[in-house]
């Protein structure tokens, strides 16, 4: 089998499917036609988010068999083509699990404890104790949207603090151990934190909106480490404004390319966003939550072992 790199990932990913007895040859460069024009030469691709993958892409690999996705999320894919097509879907959610709930954990507890705040302060000479006092976790409810491979890892981070964990999840009898499984109604009326764990869907695009926030009986904190587009910037603004939102953790935005390489494709900054910038109750990451040295390797691997069980080299 033939397999059309388009993304350089982890170099395990390439040696071990070497190894395995796979043809590999890599393209980082070429435009998505060059690829196209191409890509019946192959059996599978693996692809991180360089572009999407469409009905026309798709009907041109007329041999493929295999789209294998470095990540957790399959948004960039037609999917529904793609399997009327016979061809498998391969992401890795389980690699970069575990660094998206250090990730949330991390931008958390340095809210409630004005960490960006201070340590600005401190570089200019401040040193303002009683101004970055901060709040603890303990004793509060954590409500996550979404409790898949991503809002598990999340859960499980937590369970060294006295909080109460809730989720709330299209899928039903999700809870475990680490989280409660209620209805968004109950979650709205308990939750002192919000995290999004969910993928990105026509349910979840906007979904954070002013309507959304408004039904919270409690103000409360949001982390964002899921997808941008669930979450309407001008919405959080106001609601940041009012005191409504206490602060957020947001390393996804709405205005990310779906290549995730770039934020703005010109110097028009939005209004929202240069709100966010400014605001000392605001964390920003640039779409790296699940983006560390392990996760990395990680990814690759997953790929690996999930194309090894479902091909061989014979085939």
């Amino acid at each position: 089998m033939k397999i059309l790199h388009l993304d350089s990932n982890h170099s395990l990913l390439i040696n071990q499917l070497n190894n395995l007895g796979f043809t590999n040859d890599e393209d980082y460069t070429s435009s998505k036609a060059e690829i196209e024009a191409k890509i019946h030469l192959y059996d599978g691709f693996i692809i991180r988010s360089r572009f999407s993958i469409d009905r026309n892409f798709l009907d041109k690999a007329t041999n493929l068999k295999f789209i294998g996705r470095v990540g957790a999320g399959l948004e960039n894919i037609d999917c529904e083509y793609a399997e009327s097509k016979g061809i498998s879907l391969i992401a890795a959610p389980e690699g970069n699990r575990n660094a998206v709930g250090e990730h949330s954990l991390g931008m958390l507890l340095s809210l409630f404890n004005k960490l960006n705040k201070a340590d600005k302060e401190v570089r200019n000479g401040k040193w303002l104790r009683e101004e970055n006092r901060g709040i603890e976790l303990d004793g509060r409810t954590v409500g996550l949207i979404g409790y898949g491979n991503m809002g598990k890892s999340f859960a499980k981070k937590l369970r060294g603090f006295d909080v109460e964990v809730l989720c709330y999840d299209l899928k039903e009898n999700i809870g475990d151990e680490n989280c409660k499984q209620v209805s968004l109604k109950e979650l709205q009326e308990k939750a002192d934190v919000l995290s999004l764990h969910t993928p990105q869907t026509e349910t979840t695009k906007n979904m954070v909106n002013a309507n959304f926030i408004n039904s919270f009986k409690k103000s409360f904190w949001l982390i964002n480490t899921a997808r941008g587009t669930s979450v309407v910037t001008k919405d959080l603004v106001v609601g940041l404004k009012n005191g409504k939102i206490l602060g957020a953790g947001l390393d996804v935005l709405e205005y990310e390319k779906a290549s995730f390489e770039n934020l703005f494709s010109d110097d028009k900054m939005p209004e929202a966003f240069q709100y966010l910038i400014k605001s000392e109750n605001v964390i920003l990451s640039p779409h790296v939550a699940g983006w560390t040295i392990e996760s990395k390797a990680r990814l690759a691997q997953t790929i690996v072992n999930k194309i090894r069980a479902k091909f061989n080299s014979n085939n």
